[in-house]
């Protein structure tokens, strides 16, 4: 199932959900902590992410998890990383490839890419501009990618490329990370999200706070969100937070 298949799926009456799914997008490399701080920065950026450490693992999560993207490591500890995108694309698979590597000569570059991948990023490198490099791939990859920049739920809009919030047809001001906050609410919509979830999403990726900051925040975000009807910002008590339309707006 594609991203576009995944995009089928309906929700509640009188919910919207979020326009277009998260795009997949499958890390490959054999050094697990970059693997997982890779994945957690795309995670951060709304994508959805699996990973693999090895050339054989890559091949089955894969066809289970069915990626919009892949981001390979050139040397994998049972093969090459190369290898394994020709093989895709021998197999029929179009999801582009982001290849990973130390190895920053030109002729490197251009097996990597006639191979069938679409980028190529030299260890080391910034996480910015990794997630940068992924985006303008899917760009060009997947021109509906830039619906995907826009979620809602109810009568509530966000623009990810203009950075705005509307309610009700009237802009919203928040700061960045009552953005960011809210983003990861309305994209996981339906869903509780712990104070810890939250934290691992919203804020860096080292924060090492009382998570108290949260509840200050989601203060914060009612104010100006939750100041239309009905609200959409709740507390499951001992459980987290969720965007959902009242019980009785449900029924």
């Amino acid at each position: 199932m594609k991203a576009a298949d995944r995009a089928a799926g309906g929700g509640s009456p009188g919910e919207t959900v979020p326009v277009t799914p998260p795009l997949r997008i499958l890390v490959v490399d054999d050094e697990a902590y970059l693997a997982e701080l890779v994945a957690m920065a795309l995670r951060y950026e709304g994508f959805e992410t699996a990973t693999a450490a090895s050339r054989a693992e890559a091949r089955t999560r894969t066809a289970a998890f069915e990626p919009d993207l892949l981001v390979l490591d050139v040397v994998l500890p049972d093969g090459s990383g190369v290898d394994f995108c020709r093989e895709l694309r021998r197999a029929g698979h179009r999801a582009p490839v982001v290849f990973l590597t130390a190895r920053d000569a030109t002729e490197d570059k251009i097996t990597g890419l006639t191979a069938g991948g679409d980028d190529y990023v030299t260890k080391p490198f910034s996480i910015e501009e990794l997630v940068v490099r992924v985006r303008a791939v899917l760009r060009r990859s997947h021109p509906d990618t830039r619906g995907a920049e826009r979620l809602g739920f109810a009568d509530l809009e966000i623009d990810e490329d203009a950075h705005t919030v509307r309610r009700h047809g009237e802009a919203i001001d928040l700061t960045p990370t009552e953005f960011k906050l809210l983003r990861y609410l309305v994209a996981n919509a339906g869903r509780v999200r712990s104070k810890r979830q939250i934290l691992d999403h919203v804020w860096e990726y080292d924060f090492g706070g009382n998570d108290s900051v949260v509840q200050t925040y989601i203060s914060y975000l009612r104010r100006k969100v939750d100041a239309f009807e009905p609200p959409l910002i709740h507390t499951v008590p001992r459980v987290g937070y969720v965007v959902r339309l009242p019980e009785a707006r449900r029924a």
